[in-house]
């Protein structure tokens, strides 16, 4: 059966709740750092006004503070952002209880078999008989009814990526934010996906994508369509993995909260 999964990414989570906590910072640029007098004075997380500065996530604060002289920096507050996250899964979790977390501000959703629970939506599948897949109007509509929710309960901002496997829909929440929604349907991933650079798709690090690149291999179609055999040849086992990501075929199930386990980067690993 053709699966819906959902990822979910809260938007510049940490300044986000900082601004729920000090609204006087709405709109003016925002970002949480480490404390300057014990040399720990790196950015950790900035705001959307912040990022068009120029400023960077682990540069020092100083540095952060030339780009963007009106920035204003503030201490983590964790308890307050692990508070929020549980507050996301709880609305996650009236959907499914398949919910992957994917770090503090992001997780995957299985709703394949909770479709009910959402409201109704006309046209939800699209063709016939072993054709018949899910609309992609109908995807969209599943991940603004968690996206709407989430902004109108919490007052945070989150991208939303829909899709048939976890990789698809990891890749696109990354594709619209601020707070928007990507579906990417079996009927047409291709069109979608092929034409992106290779180092979108999930597992694809700095290092991967510049043998990649050398290969001649720039995109994710590029990448779908590789020899049979020369990704193996050039990245061993991280190699078929990735061709098998380019190409749709990622299968791997979301797991309860408790039973994922540490998830990193193929790139990373090289």
């Amino acid at each position: 059966m053709e699966r819906i999964v959902i990822h979910s990414d809260l938007n510049n989570f940490y300044a986000s709740v900082e601004r729920k906590l000090h609204p006087e910072l709405l709109g003016v640029p925002v970002a949480v750092g480490g404390d300057e007098e014990a040399r720990k004075g790196i950015i950790l997380a900035k705001s959307e006004e912040a990022k068009r500065c120029g400023v960077k996530t682990g540069e020092p604060i100083w540095q952060a503070k030339r780009k963007c002289p009106g920035l204003v920096v503030v201490p983590p507050h964790f308890k307050e952002y692990m508070k929020y996250s549980r507050l996301a899964r709880a609305i996650y979790a009236e959907y499914t209880d398949l919910i992957e977390p994917y770090g503090i501000d992001e997780c995957w959703l299985d709703v394949t078999h909770s479709t009910k629970i959402f409201p109704k939506f006309e046209g939800m599948y699209v063709g016939e008989g072993e054709n018949r897949h899910f609309a992609p109007a109908y995807l969209t509509f599943l991940g603004d009814t968690l996206r709407e929710r989430v902004k109108a309960e919490l007052g945070i901002t989150v991208s939303v990526g829909v899709s048939f496997n976890k990789v698809f829909a990891k890749l696109g929440s990354d594709l619209k934010k601020p707070d928007g929604t990507t579906a990417i349907p079996f009927t047409d991933f291709k069109t979608k996906i092929y034409p992106l650079p290779v180092s979108d798709l999930l597992f694809v690090g700095r290092a991967t994508a510049e043998k990649l690149k050398r290969r001649g291999i720039a995109t994710i179609g590029a990448l779908a369509n590789a020899p049979e055999g020369m990704l193996h040849s050039l990245l061993g086992k991280a190699g078929d993995t990735l061709v098998k990501y380019a190409r749709g075929l990622d299968d791997e199930e979301v797991r309860p909260m408790g039973e994922s386990g540490e998830l990193k980067s193929i790139g990373n690993s090289l």
